[in-house]
């Protein structure tokens, strides 16, 4: 474990993030409920420590380096999964009110676990559909800060997640090297949602040749009442 710990220091360090001793604790116990419920439900196919110090934890604290998270925002990790980059984001800014939704309940109840046990106030998992609850009044347009992990095309996820920010607000959607090649498709309907892509900050995750891609959209005027349309329409068909 006290690899684990200066792996993950020296990590945000080379990131530009420093964390704190608190931090670090509480990162620490959140691998550990991640490895042993994980024995007992697939949350996460990275298992190892180090894997998931790097891959998880290290690669969720970029979004914290492009300087865009802040304390007192309101915030949504939009397909969260086992929490990221949702739950370390949250850690490293613990008046960041942030909503974590996720479309299977498993993974809302272990993040109910991990929020109670690590102390997260102002941490909300909500087991639901993006094109469902952006359609909710409650969370249509009212965050100022939009997370996402997803690996669906840049076009269906910004659908998803567009409509649950303000405008003036961002999303950062995290992706691969693919994101390339669907730049212009995007780029088109970032435009139809309200948005506009602002520019494309990479990452190489520390201790590792791979590099990752935070996509900072910005908000610019309310997204059209038809969208998000209807669950399982913007993945059988992008908009372009």
């Amino acid at each position: 474990m006290k690899v684990g710990v200066e792996l993950l220091k020296k990590g945000a360090h080379g990131l530009g993030v420093t964390v704190t001793g608190e931090q670090v604790d509480q990162l620490m116990e959140y691998m550990r409920m991640l490895t042993d419920w994980n024995k007992r439900m697939n949350l996460t196919a990275i298992t190892e420590d180090r894997d998931v110090i790097i891959k998880h934890f290290l690669d969720s604290i970029t979004c914290a380096a492009t300087g865009y998270v802040n304390d007192g925002l309101k915030a949504i990790d939009v397909g969260t999964g086992a929490g990221f980059p949702g739950i370390p984001l949250k850690i490293m800014y613990p008046d960041l009110e942030i909503t974590l939704l996720d479309s299977l309940k498993k993974r809302v109840v272990f993040l109910e676990c991990v929020i109670a046990r690590l102390g997260l106030k102002g941490a909300v998992p909500i087991h639901g559909r993006a094109e469902e609850l952006a359609r909710d009044v409650a969370h249509r347009e009212k965050y100022q800060l939009c997370f996402s992990r997803a690996v669906a095309h840049m076009s269906v996820v910004s659908e998803y997640c567009l409509p649950f920010v303000e405008t003036g607000g961002v999303f950062l959607a995290m992706k691969g090297p693919g994101y390339i090649e669907e730049i212009d498709q995007a780029d088109r309907a970032i435009g139809i949602l309200g948005g506009c892509m602002s520019q494309v900050r990479d990452f190489r995750l520390p201790f590792t040749d791979i590099t990752h891609y935070i996509i900072i959209i910005e908000k610019l005027t309310a997204t059209g009442s038809e969208y998000p349309r209807k669950a399982g329409r913007p993945a059988k068909k992008p908009l372009s």
